[in-house]
């Protein structure tokens, strides 16, 4: 491909997880021109399926992606996988626009932005946590609980979070231990783990315990060990929003119980419609607890509203070149 060219869609989607691809496929379906730039790299690419997505239960999110990329090639769309998984700039043109620069030099121009670039899982320091992410190492009690279910689970307390997560997860399992962990806990927390029959372990963990590649324990600092078939973390979520740093939308930091456990950019929930005129959002990039089926309804929406937002322009066109043409 020619670096130096342009090239005009309608619509530029940046993203290519579920809540992209559903949007480009809505525009496409719509007779638009689409453009997806596919980093490749989806937030659930760890783990080995999905859960919760009517019709597609347990399916593989790799594959539920690549018949995602087939549907939407189908219609017109042109995928590029890889431009997105670098450092984009997007600028707003004079004429009208974004031209958005791609990590491989070249350029594109677009009427429209969709942006559903998602959110990066910020683990907690503990080794060997990384490696076991998505498998059995977990966070969403609706992606995963049923599959670990009755099984004795361990949350890692490191905020607020963790305690509302043993309260949680105790849905799934009458074997739930809290450790402390770095998270100092006040008395009202102990009392409301009592009460739903939580154990608390104390003290830091320092490790895992693997056996066979399967999760059977952690390890703490004076040298005890908690078992467990499943250890549940509070990851901070941070938006993947580089795409969106040259528009000057702001990152707003995410919130709960006065700790702030992610960051996010602001859409309107209904559209994803952004205070910048032609942006919109779709998936974790403003939602970040999101699962996949509500990330793939909130890019069909935004789809939709781009597109009406399209329609009323080519209206208010079309009405002036009809005026014109009576005029003369």
């Amino acid at each position: 491909m020619d670096n130096t060219m342009t090239h005009d869609f309608d619509v530029a989607v940046v993203g290519g997880g579920a809540a992209g691809l559903a949007g480009a496929l809505t525009l496409a379906r719509a007779r638009r021109s689409v453009l997806v730039l596919d980093s490749g790299s989806p937030r659930n690419a760890p783990a080995a399926h999905m859960h919760g997505y009517l019709g597609r239960e347990g399916a593989s999110p790799a594959d539920l992606l690549a018949r995602g990329r087939a549907e939407v090639a189908g219609y017109g769309a042109v995928i590029r996988s890889g431009a997105a998984g670098t450092a984009i700039a997007a600028d707003r043109l004079p004429g009208g626009g974004f031209l958005v620069r791609c990590g491989d030099g070249s350029t594109v121009r677009a009427g429209r932005l969709l942006v559903a670039t998602g959110l990066v899982d910020e683990l907690p320091e503990l080794p060997g946590l990384r490696a076991r992410w998505g498998r059995d190492v977990l966070h969403c009690p609706y992606c995963h609980g049923w599959e670990v279910r009755d099984q004795p689970l361990a949350v890692l307390a490191t905020g607020p979070v963790s305690v509302y997560q043993a309260q949680l997860w105790r849905q799934w399992s009458a074997q739930v231990t809290l450790l402390s962990h770095t998270w100092h806990l006040t008395a009202e927390d102990r009392e409301l783990l009592a009460a739903r029959g939580v154990e608390v372990a104390e003290g830091e963990v320092s490790g895992l315990i693997v056996a066979e590649d399967r999760l059977t324990g952690v390890t703490l600092a004076d040298g005890a060990t908690v078992e467990c078939g499943a250890l549940i973390v509070a990851p901070r979520f941070t938006a993947r929003s580089g795409v969106l740093a040259g528009l000057g939308l702001p990152i707003v930091d995410v919130v709960r119980d006065g700790h702030v456990i992610g960051t996010c950019v602001e859409s309107d929930p209904a559209t994803g419609a952004t205070a910048l005129a032609g942006v919109w959002l779709a998936g974790n990039v403003t939602a970040p607890t999101e699962q996949v089926s509500g990330a793939a309804a909130q890019g069909v929406h935004a789809a939709a509203a781009i597109n009406t937002d399209l329609v009323a322009e080519e209206t208010r066109a079309a009405l002036e070149a009809h005026r014109a043409g009576r005029a003369g």
